[in-house]
């Protein structure tokens, strides 16, 4: 955390010092109180005449202190704070920096909702732990052994009996801060899926509800609650114990001061004033035990968030960059060199020792049972996984060689889910390349055949779009989706199922329209029916993980069984009379 704290150290040093002077202001009041009772009021140097110029002397510069201590306060809590929170920004900030750098295997390891919960309830338990240490620590320490030294100085017997109590207050604090702080882990972890299951309900609200599984949903939110619940209250019940203990025992203390108080100024060994002042010693001895409690319960959930938060930012990203910038001669050729993979924590091989080489400006398309590894493709040309075995060559380059952000600025993807966010339609088409200007994004989604429902809105392109594009279509948000990847002036374009919504009349005029707008781009198309990919090129059969056949439609149709089994059972008997 040190790298964090050094930045803003000046702004916690001058905090420090203006807490420094609060608790100076605290420590000298009894001094003055001392004085009015003796002096001023009973007039104990004065053969027992009050003194009333004394006590409004005293009382004044009591007030003023009080005035500069409050001042000093003031100030400490402005600069607490600027260096709590801007620590607190800079790790969010270097935390969400690492989070994108993730793979998606490092995205599940972690988990969505637990994510969620480290970047914003773990930073500001952090930020609270910094501020409580810069504020807190310095406070408790100067109010506690400030009191017990003034104690001392006061009367040795006064202090002594504070002294007796201190060890009992010690163990008290300890034993509870032992048995509450392996609490502090469970209780992030209950926070954590929590936090998962709201975010898997509110994005699928709408199968939830189709399914009428809202009761179900509800039991299970509940049940997750009454474990964070649970799990809180075992905290509080345990500092509930606490605080009366400590309270009880520093009471005990008081009383002990009083008696030995009454006696020693019945011998005259000590004044009124003396007594009044170790009163207001202890009284301020116990609120620096107080907040020492609450110190500490911060501090212990602050270091149990602070290990949270590090793991995040002390992992390294799985998929190292490379250093190749992407310069080839070559444009939008792809190859797949004898490549197997298996996806982390499976024993199933998804892909084995796939051989395919695809040409510049060559439709290629890819077909085959659900699962049998076409999206897994398209993923390890993106480098969003490295293959077990084999290469994966873009340009002639493998893909591990390339900066990532130079690898994906060759290629143009339009996914499975159509992922929109809640701006404008045109804005989500402009997501890939921002700043693009009216008529590109106009003439990308005439290719898309997305711009006669965008124009038909109230706002056309202007029109703002609901969060996950809830106010459209599935057919309205794939065409959105494929003019975004349409406006990038890319070498390869992937469509990995993205048309599937669309009827065979649209899709047909998409994907002829991307031909005649991108002939000397690479395209890759993925799809579960035979008619959205009978027109390319070349037509990659996958089976079981490896490609079973590849040619073109005729060719397949007849020589490649699976195939034909797929072509019937989709064009049924028409299919077969042609």
């Amino acid at each position: 955390m040190w790298k964090y704290i050094r930045k803003y150290l000046s702004f916690a040093i001058i905090a420090g010092l203006f807490m420094v002077g609060e608790v100076m202001m605290d420590l000298v009041q009894p001094g003055f109180m001392s004085r009015i009772v003796d002096d001023g009021v009973l007039g104990v140097s004065n053969g027992g005449s009050a003194d009333l110029r004394l006590i409004w002397m005293l009382g004044l510069q009591m007030i003023g202190l009080v005035l500069v201590g409050g001042l000093c306060g003031s100030l400490n809590n402005v600069f607490v704070h600027i260096s709590s929170q801007n620590i607190g920004n800079e790790i969010r900030k270097d935390c969400f920096r690492r989070i994108m750098d993730f793979s998606f295997s490092q995205m599940d390891r972690f988990g969505t909702g637990s994510l969620v919960t480290r970047v914003t309830n773990d930073i500001t338990q952090v930020q609270n732990f910094v501020s409580l240490f810069v504020r807190g620590l310095i406070r408790t320490s100067l109010l506690t052994f400030g009191s017990m030294y003034l104690m001392f100085r006061l009367n040795p017997g006064f202090g002594f009996i504070v002294l007796c109590a201190f060890p009992f207050l010690v163990g008290v604090i300890g034993f509870c801060l032992w048995r509450a702080n392996p609490l502090f882990s469970r209780l992030q972890a209950y926070l954590d899926a929590m936090n998962e299951i709201m975010q898997e309900d509110v994005s699928g609200i709408r199968i939830m509800k189709a399914c009428v599984r809202e009761a179900y949903e509800k039991m299970r939110f509940g049940k997750a609650n009454e474990e964070l619940v649970g799990t809180q209250l075992k905290i509080l019940v345990i500092f509930a114990f606490m605080n009366p203990l400590t309270n009880a025992m520093m009471y005990m203390a008081v009383t002990a001061i009083l008696l030995s108080g009454s006696f020693s100024v019945e011998n005259g060994s000590v004044t009124p004033g003396n007594v009044m002042a170790a009163l207001t010693y202890t009284t301020q001895l116990l609120n620096g035990i107080l907040m020492l409690v609450m110190l500490f319960q911060n501090i212990s959930r602050g270091l149990t968030s602070w290990k949270r938060v590090k793991e995040v930012l002390e992992s390294e990203p799985e998929l190292k960059d490379g250093s190749f910038d992407g310069a080839t001669q070559a444009r939008g050729e792809i190859e797949f060199r004898d490549v197997s993979f298996t996806y982390p924590k499976s024993t199933r091989s998804v892909l084995s020792h796939i051989n395919l080489r695809i040409h510049r400006g060559e439709t290629v398309a890819v077909i085959g049972a659900t699962g049998c590894g076409k999206t897994t493709l398209t993923g390890l040309m993106l480098r969003f996984y490295d293959v077990d075995s084999g290469a994966v060559l873009v340009d002639g380059v493998d893909v591990r060689k390339y900066r990532q952000r130079a690898l994906r600025e060759k290629i143009a993807v339009a996914m499975q889910k159509s992922e929109l966010f809640s701006i404008t339609a045109g804005e989500n088409i402009a997501w890939g390349m921002p700043g693009a200007d009216e008529a590109l994004l106009a003439s990308a989604a005439v290719i898309a055949q997305a711009d006669s429902f965008i124009s038909s809105m109230t706002n056309g392109y202007d029109t703002m779009i609901a969060e996950r594009g809830m106010s459209l279509s599935g057919g309205q948000k794939q065409r959105i989706s494929v003019a975004r990847a349409v406006l990038k002036p890319a070498e390869i374009y992937i469509f990995d199922d993205s048309t599937s919504a669309l009827d065979l009349k649209t899709e047909a005029n998409l994907y002829q329209a991307l031909k005649k707008s991108h002939p000397d781009s690479t395209k890759i198309i993925i799809a579960q029916r035979i008619a959205s990919v009978r027109t390319a090129d070349r037509i990659v059969v996958l089976e079981n993980g490896g490609i079973l056949a590849c040619g073109a439609h005729e060719e397949l149709m007849g020589s490649c069984r699976v195939y034909q089994d797929i072509w019937h059972s989709q064009m049924g008997e028409e299919a077969k009379e042609a």
